[in-house]
């Protein structure tokens, strides 16, 4: 396993070696002995999975507040996506900005995004499904969004005209959404 340091603190991209034959390949998607021998000490709790048909789907930019923030290790099994983290922890020297990694079948890569990130993710082919873990429960309460065009993170994203659900279609700005995440905490 190789880790990739990106521009904000935390978020890291972690490559896997997959073992590869005239049948395919194998690899481990998730080991916590390995993990932990890198310092990323997460307690998974609950796996996700999601399916998308077209090319041009986004989903995000999605959290939960505090307490039941949430760090997510994300993986697409098929298709390809560009997975987003946007650091919203106030304080933080990069507060406000994104970085973006593309995941695939092809490159077996995963981003790991921790609490006080904000998670989005386009997907670039059809019929890509992306699965992720968390370190805490889903919970509704705690839900929340920021809408995926927010002139002031300036995502760039593949597509102009992207398919999205009725709840992301409403999110709001970023200087309107509910927060509570410093640095440091």
């Amino acid at each position: 396993m190789k880790i990739v340091e990106t521009r904000l603190d935390g978020v890291k991209i972690i490559e896997t070696s997959a073992y590869e034959d005239h049948r395919g390949y194998f690899l481990e998607s998730f080991n916590k002995r390995i993990y932990q021998e890198h310092g990323l000490d997460y307690d998974f709790v609950q796996d996700n999975q999601s399916l998308s048909r077209e090319p041009g789907v986004i989903r995000g930019l999605h959290y939960q507040l505090n307490p039941k923030a949430q760090t997510k290790l994300v993986r697409a099994i098929s298709g390809a996506i560009l997975d987003v983290a946007v650091d919203i922890r106030k304080g933080s020297p990069t507060y406000g900005q994104w970085v973006g990694a593309i995941l695939s079948e092809y490159n077996k890569r995963q981003l790991l995004i921790p609490r006080g990130f904000a998670h989005g993710f386009c997907t670039l082919v059809p019929d890509t499904i992306v699965a992720y873990k968390v370190d805490e429960y889903y919970s509704p309460q705690e839900d929340r969004g920021i809408r995926w065009d927010d002139p002031i993170i300036g995502i760039e994203w593949p597509v102009s005209a992207p398919i999205l659900s009725d709840k992301d279609k409403l999110q709001p700005l970023l200087q309107e959404a509910e927060i509570n995440f410093m640095l440091g905490e």
